[in-house]
């Protein structure tokens, strides 16, 4: 079984900061209505929830991913995940 890291931050309302082991987005939208998310990847998601079983969603890249992007969000998220645990640690929260 693999592990996984996520995690979700609530920055402002209406605003969340997504951060996995390789990547990290930033989701803008509530629960209601359109939904906008832009990884560090250079994915672009538009998202609807819809009345009933329904939803729509598109998603768009920007380009191929290259090797310089990939090493970038790898390293930025690294670097969130560190700075996230020193900060757990401080208040007596562990991840």
């Amino acid at each position: 079984m693999p592990l996984t890291f996520r995690r979700s931050f609530r920055l402002l309302p209406g605003v969340r900061l997504n951060i996995n082991r390789r990547s990290w987005s930033v989701t803008t939208g509530g629960k209601r209505g359109p939904r906008r998310t832009y990884g560090s990847t250079g994915r672009r998601t538009t998202s609807v929830d819809l009345p009933g079983p329904f939803g729509y969603r598109h998603t768009s890249a920007r380009g191929s991913r290259t090797q310089s992007s990939r090493g970038h969000g790898s390293r930025l998220s690294s670097e969130l995940i560190r700075l996230l645990r020193s900060r757990g640690g401080r208040r007596g929260r562990g991840m």
